[in-house]
């Protein structure tokens, strides 16, 4: 088959969805299919190359990242919004997008990513496009696409059910998206939204569960040291991923053999909480910002424990936990949710230990991770044994499910 995947980085350089995507590909190519990538970016930051035997094109949106930079992505707090507005006037591109996006509803990105899908399809005649997403602009590129071959949505995060913005249109415009595909993968925790009773019921048929496809071995540094060194990469978002209960946690258990190093964006909104930790953990505490790829990775294969924070939805999760599951190395998971739904995957991980913020920072909860640290320091799960905890999360095997359908 001929395939043409759409990717978006608008947003995020470094898409976590779109790397999944490239993964995805990766298999297509290796089961003799003929893969290309559309790939939408922010006109700053170069993507990275694609698969061997991929295909990419890239179509650039400089003027929506920086009308989303000037706008902070619409985010509550933050900048008054006469000097986000200021900020967008100095920026005619930036300016001119927010017009078509916020007043004529028919951002480029919708616009010009449709016409991309349409030339490609024209002189390429793809068996089927499949658009990666969120975010949904290349969704809503690939709804009205005239093209000759069958339509489908990756849908890696939730559009009407997201409860950290409203989605709009909500439900109706959902639904109205579904009938213009052929069909949908959907991640397990989203299956509650098409049960019986549930907004998209009627719509149940199309869609079909598919594993994040990032199981896959990884590379971890061996080399010899005292401490005990607890890693998380990740960025953070207010009311959905905060880090105030993992730093009281390491703040409460004050173990000078013990390093928390936290990567990644996000941390405007918590500055406070990250200055308190490193007046009371001093060089115990490690705070570097946004890493490259490779330097995150590189990070969390020298860590003795990896660090998971739960989203507060349920109906959300992350997908690196099941890379960390890869390393085969201790995991540590903090939970804000009570329906957490990495629970049930945890739960089968040998070196999981699960602590609830419901359940507060006590000196038993900070004994308990103390304890467990020393315990699990430099034991690790083979990657063959994990594979077999979770198949379903394996490259091979999403790829396998995907071409079911497709």
């Amino acid at each position: 088959m001929r395939i043409l995947l759409v990717l978006d980085r608008v947003e995020n350089a470094a898409s976590a969805n779109a790397l999944m995507g490239f993964r995805l590909a990766e298999q297509l190519l290796a089961r003799d299919h003929t893969v290309h990538i559309l790939t939408l970016w922010d006109g700053l930051h170069t993507p990275p190359a694609p698969p061997e035997g991929a295909v990419q094109h890239l179509l650039a949106f400089a003027d929506e990242r920086l009308m989303n930079e000037a706008l902070e992505n619409g985010r509550k707090g933050g900048t008054p919004v006469p000097v986000r507005l200021a900020r967008l006037a100095a920026h005619p591109a930036a300016a001119a997008a927010a017009f078509r996006q916020l007043v004529l509803k028919a951002p480029r990105r919708t616009v010009d990513g449709k016409r991309e899908i349409e030339r490609l399809d024209a002189e390429f005649h793809f068996d089927a496009v499949c658009a990666v997403c969120a975010p949904y602009r290349a969704a809503f590129a690939l709804e009205t696409a005239d093209i000759r071959g069958k339509k489908f949505l990756w849908q890696l995060d939730p559009y009407a059910s997201n409860r950290d913005y409203t989605a709009p249109g909500g439900f109706a415009r959902e639904g109205q998206l579904l009938d213009a595909l052929d069909g949908t993968f959907i991640t397990p925790q989203a299956v509650p939204d098409y049960a019986d009773g549930a907004p998209l019921a009627p719509w149940r048929e199309k869609v079909h569960v598919l594993g994040f496809p990032t199981l896959l071995p990884r590379e971890c540094a061996c080399e010899e040291h005292d401490d005990i060194r607890c890693v998380f990469c990740g960025s953070l978002y207010p009311n959905l991923r905060e880090p105030g209960f993992a730093l009281a946690l390491f703040e409460a258990l004050r173990d000078d053999a013990v390093t928390l190093t936290m990567a990644g964006g996000g941390w405007e909104r918590f500055a406070a909480d990250a200055d308190k930790a490193a007046q009371i953990l001093g060089a115990k505490f490690v705070h570097p910002g946004m890493l490259p790829p490779d330097e995150a990775a590189a990070l969390e294969n020298r860590a003795d424990v990896l660090l998971s924070l739960g989203n507060a939805y349920d109906n959300q999760m992350p997908s690196k936990l099941f890379g960390y599951f890869a390393t085969g190395k201790p995991v540590l998971h903090l939970a804000a949710s009570e329906n957490d739904p990495t629970l049930p995957y945890l739960a089968r991980y040998p070196l999981a230990l699960v602590l609830h913020a419901k359940e507060g920072v006590t000196p038993g909860t900070a004994a308990k991770l103390g304890r467990w640290l020393h315990e699990v320091k430099g034991r690790r799960v083979s990657f063959v044994e994990v594979a077999k905890l979770y198949p379903e999360f394996t490259p091979e095997k999403v790829a396998e499910e995907f071409l079911k359908y497709v």
